[in-house]
């Protein structure tokens, strides 16, 4: 029973959300490690993300039989009722928000708050099941995690958040595309009107590679604005060649469903990429006052 209460956490949703969030707390403390707070962020912030999921995994029983990857999730098994999934999640999300709340800053809660508003609420509920922009509403509660960790060291969101928020959106558009391209059966069966199966897949990559460029001079910003050094450039503009490279040649070479995996791994490789050198290449400054709100 224990491991089926675990995988309604999606824990790998949980562990690539917190590798994020580490990645921006490194970015903000500029190698001022605080124990607590990091620990903080990391308990807190893994806590509401696996809330929000089991919430979902509540919502999607209906769908989620209707997929193959999911239809032998616990909850449609019924090796768990829903009652004890929701009283699950809400322990989750109290000790969450808490940890966030006691141990770090206003500004990271309230991005928690969004992320698992946008998620649960607006996502989950409805612009999933309902329309085709359902991509982009959910990539704001994906891009959530990383500033969380940000504005637990800052207290504040300036240029270094918004940059942030608005690169880890962008990424995730393209991700999820390929996503539902490699599962385009799955999203069919259960009617779930993504782009891909709304526009087609040609019109899906066209979208896709516009946002990998955006994604890609956008993570460049954080260079710009002089956050971060040269490793962390070269190496963010290299995978975001490679990635639009195999999005654009690789189609019609592979299987669409081959093409979209090959996508989907290079995409998990950019973030991947991304925040580990957004960790340990910062460039050590004095704050930032083009935008500050706090």
């Amino acid at each position: 029973m224990f491991k089926e209460f675990l995988v309604l956490t999606k824990p790998g949703i949980i562990i690539g959300n917190l590798i994020a969030t580490v990645a921006g707390y490194f970015l903000a403390a500029q190698g001022d490690f605080q124990l607590v707070t990091f620990l903080a962020v990391c308990i807190g912030t893994s806590g509401v993300i696996a809330s929000g999921c089991v919430f979902n995994n509540v919502i999607d029983q209906d769908i989620d039989k209707l997929m193959q990857r999911t239809q032998n999730r616990a909850l449609v098994k019924k090796v768990i009722t829903s009652n004890g999934a929701l009283l699950y999640a809400t322990i989750l999300g109290v000790i969450g928000f808490g940890t966030l709340g006691y141990f770090t800053t206003e500004m990271a809660v309230l991005f928690a708050v969004i992320g698992f508003a946008v998620y649960v609420g607006l996502y989950s509920l409805h612009y999933k099941r309902k329309s085709v922009y359902g991509t982009l509403i959910g990539s704001i509660s994906g891009a959530c995690p990383p500033v969380i960790g940000y504005c637990a060291v800052t207290a504040q969101f300036d240029v270094g958040a918004l940059v942030i928020l608005l690169t880890f959106c962008l990424w995730q558009i393209p991700h999820s595309y390929a996503i539902a391209i490699y599962r385009f059966e799955d999203y069919k069966a259960a009617n779930i009107p993504v782009l891909p199966l709304v526009n087609g897949i040609e019109s899906a990559r066209k979208h896709m590679v516009a946002y990998i460029v955006a994604f890609t001079l956008m993570a460049l910003a954080l260079f710009v604005f002089n956050y971060v050094g040269t490793l962390y450039a070269v190496s963010t503009l290299l995978i975001g060649t490679v990635w639009l490279a195999i999005t654009i040649v690789d189609f019609g070479r592979y299987e669409q469903h081959i093409w979209a995996k090959r996508v989907f791994v290079v995409s998990i490789l950019a973030i991947t990429s991304l925040s580990v050198f957004m960790s340990l290449d910062f460039v050590s400054l004095a704050p930032q006052t083009l935008l500050t709100v706090r």
